[in-house]
């Protein structure tokens, strides 16, 4: 059998995160992993291939706990969107996709993330009406292609965003209702069809893309189809993820539905566990944070998405307390509207410190990194092998340029990876092992072709969706309307008053 490749790395300053430094270390490494870290200048095997980290901070890979890949070829197509205008926006700027399109949108987001340090993804992918296994192997190996780790969550629902929500559909006009007839979801059984197919046949395991199973909005599933995704997940061991309590409008959508919070209803299902990871989170309260720590379950916590939507500021602190493992992520680009998870990071420290002035509740920048590395790769199912640079784990190291104005001078490695960084002083980045950006510059992928690829697509794109666009422009205003007026109603006071939503970033909610 052929020797593992070895690979020196010398002269770098490996990050402690928790000890907020950064000493001067070597970094041996044997196939995908990480063999030894030793003093500079260690002995290493003659024939390993040496790489020169001087002047860089070497740093664990940073891992992106939510992010949706067919939202790349629409960034920035969106403004003064509430989540459910988002939705309802959907068919206009995610439909009409080719196979060659879920592809290149994913090809597009996974070059941004890699050369902005992020070295695996949880991807809740979405294709309408139901997910192909054809399509989730095409996404699956653009990130092969990149080079980069992904855990791929097809989105799945067999109930429509305006049956979801109590009332929508009554209030639109007859003719409106006959034309959103048509944006229902696939039945839950031919979707759970697709996603065992794909499961039973998956083959960019070895690549480093794994599949999981994502019941995307619980009031958008019915309760067969939510036990359905569970056995799916425990016949294939998978991780499970939802978007739970990410508007006040999904938390008065469960408890006119189930008369629970939406957490207690997936958890009287029994989906609530470790594998399970809820998206963003924002109005969740104590009992439900309670619930999700008791049982080992994930958030993460997407603080830019979660302001661009106007959803609220998400009670990390809060998260932390009640020992839910928290991830970071960035939403899909077509609300966040980049892949940069040191903005995230930054944002997340802000967002904590933004509600109040008790300082001493406020996240740490050591909490978010932390959170953005191994409590995102707890999330993906990974915590064993990524998001550490630990003998035994992955080689997924990113290398930050010192001589980068951003790092001028270096104070606090910790303190300046959360707060100073964009993303802008990566230099390199390593995933298992293998370079995938070498100064500055993506080994794997020609992104002056991807550019052409995009924009025509983006025109084909254009044209195709314009009958989508004269729909959301005429339920623009009623979706507008109508969900914010539910959201203006009072929650149970029993559920959020009392001090569950000490420091809580919506005090409207308790009162």
């Amino acid at each position: 059998m052929a020797k593992a490749p070895m690979t020196i790395i010398r002269g770098g300053r490996v990050l402690d995160i928790r000890a907020h430094a950064a000493p001067r270390a070597d970094i041996l490494v044997t196939g995908d992993s990480i063999a030894e870290i030793g003093r500079p200048g260690m002995a290493a095997p003659s024939h390993a291939a040496v790489i020169d980290a001087k002047g860089r901070l070497l740093h664990p890979g940073l891992i992106n706990g939510h992010t949706h890949s067919h939202g790349n070829l629409a960034k920035g197509m969106g403004d003064r969107q509430t989540l459910e205008l988002l939705l309802t926006a959907g068919p206009w700027m995610s439909g009409n996709r080719t196979l060659e399109d879920k592809y290149l949108s994913t090809l597009i987001g996974a070059a941004e993330m890699v050369l902005k340090g992020c070295t695996a993804a949880y991807d809740l992918a979405g294709e309408f009406p139901m997910p192909t296994a054809d399509g989730l192997a095409a996404i699956g190996q653009a990130y092969a292609d990149i080079g980069m780790r992904a855990v791929l969550a097809p989105m799945v629902a067999d109930i429509s965003f305006y049956e979801a929500i109590p009332g929508l559909m009554e209030r639109l006009p007859a003719a409106l209702q006959k034309d959103v007839e048509r944006l229902r979801p696939a039945g839950y059984k031919a979707s759970v069809g697709q996603m065992k197919k794909a499961l039973h046949g998956w083959k960019l395991g070895t690549a480093g893309v794994s599949l999981a199973v994502a019941p995307t909005i619980p009031h958008h599933c019915s309760r067969e189809f939510l036990l359905a995704c569970l056995k799916l997940s425990k016949d294939y061991q998978t991780g499970l993820h939802s978007h739970v309590s990410e508007s006040k409008v999904q938390v008065i959508a469960g408890y006119q539905r189930y008369g629970m919070s939406l957490t207690a209803y997936m958890d009287s299902l029994g989906l609530v566990g470790p594998d399970f990871t809820v998206a963003h989170g924002v109005w969740l309260d104590g009992d439900d944070m309670k619930l999700l720590g008791d049982k080992g379950a994930s958030v993460s916590h997407n603080p830019g998405s979660n302001m661009k939507l106007g959803n609220g500021l998400a009670d990390m602190r809060g998260m932390l307390n009640a020992k839910v493992n928290v991830g970071i992520g960035t939403d899909g680009a077509s609300c966040s509207d980049n892949q940069n998870m040191y903005e995230n990071m930054r944002l997340a420290s802000l967002v904590s410190k933004v509600q109040g002035p008790d300082w001493e509740r406020w996240i740490t920048t050591d909490e978010v990194l932390e959170a953005a590395t191994a409590g995102s790769a707890r999330a993906l199912g990974m915590g064993a092998k990524i998001g550490r640079i630990e003998k035994g784990f992955k080689a997924d190291i990113v290398f930050l340029d010192l001589e980068h104005v951003n790092w001028i001078p270096c104070n606090d490695p910790t303190n300046q990876i959360v707060h100073t960084e964009d993303g802008c002083a990566v230099h390199s980045v390593m995933i298992g092992g293998r370079m995938v950006v070498e100064n500055r510059k993506l080994l794997t992928v020609d992104v002056a072709r991807l550019a052409a690829s995009a924009e025509k697509t983006r025109e084909r794109l254009h044209k195709a969706s314009k009958p989508a666009k004269a729909l959301y422009d005429r339920l623009e205003k009623i979706v507008g309307t109508f969900c914010p007026g539910l959201a203006k109603q009072p929650l149970h006071i029993d559920r959020f008053g009392g001090g569950h939503h000490h420091g809580h970033g919506h005090p409207s909610a308790a009162h």
